[in-house]
């Protein structure tokens, strides 16, 4: 009985391993079956393509500059202030008002001034006369002297009275003069052509001498105050042209020279400040405009360019790709200065280069693009 029950385990083994071995043959033959499949689907598939645009890269006419900003300021600011006490009688202008060199501005009561000035000229009439007077009996006493007919003492009497009289003369001729003066005083007129900035006082207002009166600011031509890169320093010089725009007027340029360079550069911010001069004929510029200048210092000239937005930025390292065929080339390249929406690219690329615009970020080197038109 036992040899029988060895016998029957031995069989049952044996056809266990017999069903497992099968089942592995089936599943390796699957997983092959598989694997084949796979690689003939694989193959099958078309390889997939980037699609991309592209811009011929140009030859194109530049002229490098520096970029800044700046803000327009008035050529000369000015406080007119009153030269003489009194009521003010009239102002003939108000804050805005366009204003000529000697253009009467404002009035000051004039009337005591004016009779201090009369009362002058009639004590210079006075010594006028006292003069004369002294100068006749002079003459008269002069030759008596010399006959001996009266003493050296009355001689040297009228003598005298000629020498005062001559000096009431000169201090009576001062007094006019100051007194005129002060009545001229009385009326404010403008020292330069340009405009009233403020007003400070009012009519009917009592004034003192030296009191502020009106702020005149001269508007042609204007200072564009602006600061320059350290760096860029050595390419700025006197009498160099700038272009700057205004946001009041959008798409318009205008132009000045440089007139300024300050002596010194700032410690803390590494800028030198300058100053240009701005022709303001029309006045349609204001003072405190907030400017974007262009300053040109080199001449034209013909440089390769390419959109900016081509560019691709890895730190300090800039790549753009190009099409060779169907294939995508990666391209370090150096560039130079940006105008508008393109940059110069001085090293790294050629004249009609098919430089990629769009889908660049998808790339990289060898892949297989397709160029939409």
């Amino acid at each position: 009985m036992s040899v029988r029950k060895n016998i029957f385990s031995v069989q049952t083994i044996s056809k266990r391993m017999t069903t497992r071995s099968l089942l592995i043959i089936i599943l390796t033959v699957l997983v092959i079956f598989s694997f084949i499949s796979c690689q003939k689907e694989k193959k099958a598939e078309p390889e997939k393509l980037v699609n991309v645009r592209v811009w011929p890269a140009e030859i194109r006419k530049v002229q490098p500059y520096l970029e800044t900003t700046g803000t327009l300021k008035a050529d000369e600011e000015v406080i007119v202030s009153s030269e003489v006490d009194g009521i003010i009688r009239k102002i003939l202008v108000d804050a805005g008002t366009l204003v000529g060199a000697g253009m009467l501005l404002a009035e000051i009561n004039e009337a005591d001034y004016r009779l201090d000035w009369q009362r002058s000229d009639a004590a210079l009439k006075q010594a006028r006369a006292s003069l004369s007077n002294a100068q006749a009996e002079y003459k008269r006493k002069n030759a008596l002297y010399q006959e001996e007919l009266i003493t050296k003492q009355q001689f040297d009497d009228i003598s005298t009275r000629v020498t005062l009289a001559e000096a009431e003369l000169e201090r009576a001729k001062a007094t006019l003069t100051i007194s005129r003066e002060k009545l001229a005083r009385t009326k404010i007129y403008s020292p330069l052509i340009g405009a009233v900035k403020e007003k400070k006082v009012s009519v009917g207002d009592y004034i003192r001498n030296g009191t502020p009166l009106l702020q005149l600011i001269k508007t042609d031509p204007l200072k564009l105050n602006f600061t320059i890169s350290e760096k860029d320093v050595a390419g700025l010089k006197i009498g160099q042209e700038v272009v700057f725009t205004v946001d009041a007027f959008p798409g318009k340029q205008f132009k000045g020279k440089v007139s300024l360079l300050y002596p010194n550069v700032e410690e803390r911010t590494r800028t030198l400040q300058a100053e240009a001069i701005v022709p303001n004929a029309n006045h349609v510029l204001k003072p405190g405009y907030f400017s974007r200048i262009q300053i040109f210092t080199q001449q034209a000239r013909d440089t390769v360019v390419v959109p900016i937005t081509a560019l691709l930025y890895d730190g300090a390292t800039i790549r753009i790709f190009v099409v060779n065929g169907d294939k995508a080339q990666e391209r370090i390249i150096k560039t130079g200065n940006k105008y508008g929406e393109y940059v110069e690219v001085v090293e790294g690329l050629k004249e009609k280069e098919q430089v990629v615009v769009v889908g660049q970020n998808n790339l990289s080197e060898g892949v297989k693009v397709n160029v939409a038109r």
